[in-house]
């Protein structure tokens, strides 16, 4: 499979819904495409046929306002049907604006709650381990997310309780809701932060590098005594120029209709 033209895909996806609503989680959900593309596309042991399968791998979004990428993702793989992306965050949908396990099948956890799903990902970990089924669980938190005291309560308990089969991702883009993640509250260094807290940590300079992803997903599988973060740097709002500019205001966008044709333009 090429993971760029599947992620260029994917982006579209996340456009037209959004779009389609006129309002939506747009800045977040682009910049985590290429690392969903590799994980759903290669890594992840799933069956959409067989969403709740016991010893399946998870993926949890922790920074749950990225559920369009997600339900993008899902909807491709045919965990449902890709009429309903159309229905994103209306009365009656399965597809909230944040990810919610008990409307929308292959999502593996309710999150939103900002550290919340990481804590639970740290969870289902130990499980996994205690039920030795073999799952894996993977789980992507936010630079603005990292803020939270939770994250980093989870991650002590998750190095000492030597959970290998846990895969963290930090979608880097430097940006949250009210600015800059540097003006807000500075969270790096996040690489010396996680060695310290005992992770193996794995640097992607360029987190929109499927191939960069790809390879350090590989390299995390082959820990066997620690959990793995990869911090990946990326840009909000990745994949489309003018949304990309705009910074951390994309966060959660309007789309007027000449928008959202300029975007799938460019996406072409």
């Amino acid at each position: 499979m090429d993971f760029r033209l599947k992620a260029k895909e994917i982006r579209r996806s996340i456009i037209e819904m959004i779009g389609h609503l006129g309002v939506g989680h747009v800045g977040g959900s682009l910049s985590i495409v290429d690392l969903l593309v590799v994980l759903y596309y290669k890594h992840m042991r799933i069956d959409p046929k067989d969403p709740k399968r016991a010893g399946r791998d998870r993926c949890i979004i922790s920074k749950g306002h990225s559920g369009p990428a997600l339900y993008a993702v899902l909807a491709d793989k045919g965990y449902f049907d890709k009429s309903l992306l159309l229905t994103l965050n209306q009365p009656n949908t399965t597809l909230p604006s944040h990810c919610d396990m008990n409307l929308t099948p292959g999502v593996d956890m309710t999150t939103g709650s900002l550290g919340q799903g990481f804590s639970a990902a740290v969870g289902a970990a130990k499980a996994a381990k205690i039920m030795g089924d073999g799952a894996r669980i993977y789980t992507i938190i936010g630079d603005g997310e990292s803020q939270e005291g939770q994250i980093w309560e989870a991650g002590m308990f998750a190095a000492n309780a030597g959970l290998n089969n846990l895969i963290a991702f930090t979608d880097d883009n430097r940006c949250q809701i009210d600015g800059d993640t540097d003006d807000i509250n500075r969270v790096e260094p996040l690489v010396d932060k996680w060695a310290a807290f005992g992770w193996n940590v794995i640097e992607v300079k360029d987190g929109h590098d499927v191939d960069a992803i790809d390879k350090a997903v590989t390299m995390a599988k082959r820990y066997r005594t620690r959990p793995t973060m990869v911090v990946l740097h990326t840009i909000k709002g990745k994949g489309v120029s003018f949304i990309e500019k705009m910074g951390y205001p994309n966060h959660n966008l309007n789309l007027s209709k000449e928008q959202v044709a300029l975007a799938l333009k460019e996406l072409e």
